[in-house]
C-alpha cells in the first residue's frame, strides 16, 4: 500500500477535497433542474455552466451519481454511424473526447483501439459498405476491409466462427475507443460542482409542476423546488418523467446486459463487434474481457441479469476465440435501454414550454455523452434546438420524418 494512501486513511483530517460537495437541503429555487446524475445530465450541467454561464442549476438524482446506465454500459466510442445527422453528432462528440481528459482536469483513460464490425453474410457486408461511403463523404475515417486483412490483423481469431458463419468482411473505423465510465462521471460533476451547479443524491423527482402548458416546479422526496426549466436525461426511467409531464412519447424499454472476465494478459487491442453472432468485445488496460450481445427479448424495467445471457454470450465468444474455454466470468449487469422506433435519440425542446428532453439511446448513450452535454446546454440557454439535434428533435414522428440509424446499431453496445 502507498505511504500517501494509509496516511490518509488513518488521518482524522483529509488533506485531499472531496470530488464534489453534498448539499445539505434542496434550494427553493433554482434556474435549471436537471434529472438525472449520469454522463448526459453532468454534462449538460458542466456546459451550462462554462459555455452559458447559467450557475443556478441543481442535478437530482434519485441514486448515487453515475448509477444508471453510466455505470451499466460497455464504454465503446465511436462515429461510424449509417445517417448523416448521426454521423456528424458522434463525430462531434469523438473530437470533444479526444480532449475531455484534460478539460476536466482526470484522467478518464480513454484509448483509441480501432473498431471492427465484422460481417458474416452479404447483406451485412452491403450495409457496411454503405456505412463506409456515409463516413467518408462526412469525413469519418472507415472503410471496409476483407478477410485476408482482419485475418491479419486479428491472428487469434477464428475466421470460421466456428465454421458456422464465416467472416467475409467487415468495417474498420479506425477512431474506435473506450474510456473508464465511472471517471466520465466523476470528472463532470467534480468540474460542475466547482462552477457552483449542486448535485444531489439520494433525491427522487415525485412530480412534475406545470402552470399554463409551462413548466413551474418539481416535487421530489427532499422537497419541492420552484423552476421554470427542467431537462430530463433519465433514460430507462425516461417514460415515467414524461408521464409527470403529461407526455407520451414512443420509447420503449428493454434490458441490455453485459459481463466481465478476469484479468488476462493483454491479447485483444481492438474492439469486435458481430450482428450476426449479437456479441461485441474490448479489453481494458486491466486485462478483463468486456463483453455484451443484443437487448433481452423482452420488454422490460428491470436490471436483473439473467444466466440464459451468459451462457449465450459465451458460446458466441467461444465461436470467435475458442481458445478462451477455460476462462472465468467475474460478474454480470444489466442496464435499461430506452429504444426508439428510429433507434435514433429524441433531444431538445417538447410540447411542454420549459421541459428538455435528452432520451431514446437505447444502446449508444455513453459515446454521446461530450456532445449531448454541449448540445443540450446551448439548446437549453437559447431555447432552440442546436443545428446538431434537429435530426433527433420530438415532432419528427408526427411528421413521418426518421432517422433511421438501425443499419448502424450491429448489436447492443
Amino acid at each position: 500500500m502507498a505511504w500517501r494512501l494509509l496516511k490518509i486513511g488513518l488521518s482524522s483530517r483529509y488533506p485531499e477535497p472531496r470530488m464534489f460537495r453534498q448539499p445539505a437541503r434542496l434550494p427553493k429555487g433554482a434556474d435549471v433542474v436537471i434529472i438525472g446524475a449520469g454522463g448526459h445530465g453532468l454534462a449538460c450541467a458542466y456546459n451550462l455552466a462554462k459555455q452559458h454561464g447559467i450557475r443556478r442549476i441543481a442535478v437530482l438524482e434519485k441514486g448515487y451519481i453515475g448509477s444508471g446506465n453510466t455505470g451499466r454500459n460497455t464504454t465503446i466510442i465511436r462515429s461510424n454511424y449509417l445517417t448523416p445527422e448521426g454521423v456528424r453528432f458522434y463525430d462531434r462528440s469523438v473530437q470533444l473526447w479526444r480532449n475531455l481528459g484534460p478539460t476536466l482536469g482526470l484522467n478518464l483513460f480513454y484509448s483509441t483501439r480501432g473498431h471492427y464490425t465484422l460481417a458474416h453474410t452479404d447483406a451485412t457486408l452491403r450495409t457496411l459498405r454503405w456505412r463506409a461511403e456515409v463516413n467518408k463523404h462526412l469525413g469519418v475515417d472507415s472503410r471496409v476491409v476483407n478477410p485476408d486483412e482482419i485475418a491479419r490483423a486479428l491472428p487469434m481469431m477464428d475466421m470460421s466462427a466456428g465454421g458456422h458463419a464465416p467472416i467475409i468482411g467487415a468495417l474498420y473505423h479506425a477512431p474506435g475507443a473506450v474510456a473508464r465510465h465511472d471517471a466520465v462521471a466523476w470528472g463532470y460533476a467534480r468540474a460542475a460542482d466547482q462552477l457552483g451547479v449542486e448535485i444531489h443524491q439520494q433525491t427522487e423527482v415525485l412530480g412534475i409542476d406545470t402552470r399554463g402548458g409551462r413548466i413551474s416546479g418539481l416535487r421530489t422526496s427532499g422537497g419541492n423546488i420552484a423552476t421554470n426549466c427542467v431537462v430530463s436525461a433519465v433514460a430507462g426511467y425516461t417514460p415515467r418523467v414524461l408521464r409527470m409531464a403529461g407526455l407520451t412519447s414512443p420509447i420503449y424499454v428493454h434490458p441490455l446486459q453485459a459481463m466481465v472476465s478476469e484479468p488476462l494478459k493483454r491479447w485483444l487491442d481492438p474492439i469486435i463487434v458481430s450482428g450476426s453472432l449479437h456479441v461485441y468485445v474490448s479489453q481494458t488496460a486491466r486485462g478483463e474481457l468486456v463483453m455484451g450481445a443484443s437487448l433481452d427479448p423482452r420488454e422490460l424495467h428491470s436490471t436483473r441479469s439473467s444466466r440464459e445471457f451468459m451462457t449465450d454470450l459465451a458460446q458466441h465468444m467461444l465461436d470467435l476465440f475458442p481458445f478462451l474455454a477455460g476462462v472465468k466470468v467475474n460478474r454480470q449487469w444489466a442496464g435499461l435501454a430506452d429504444m426508439t422506433p428510429d433507434f435514433a435519440p429524441i433531444m431538445g425542446r417538447t410540447p411542454v414550454d420549459g421541459f428538455f428532453l435528452d432520451a431514446g439511446w437505447g444502446t449508444w448513450g455513453f459515446k454521446a455523452t461530450p456532445v449531448a452535454g454541449e448540445t443540450m446546454a446551448a439548446t437549453v440557454a437559447s431555447n432552440r434546438n442546436h443545428e446538431l439535434i434537429q435530426g433527433f428533435d420530438w415532432g419528427r414522428f408526427e411528421r413521418f420524418e426518421l432517422t433511421g440509424e438501425k443499419g448502424a446499431a450491429s448489436v447492443g453496445h
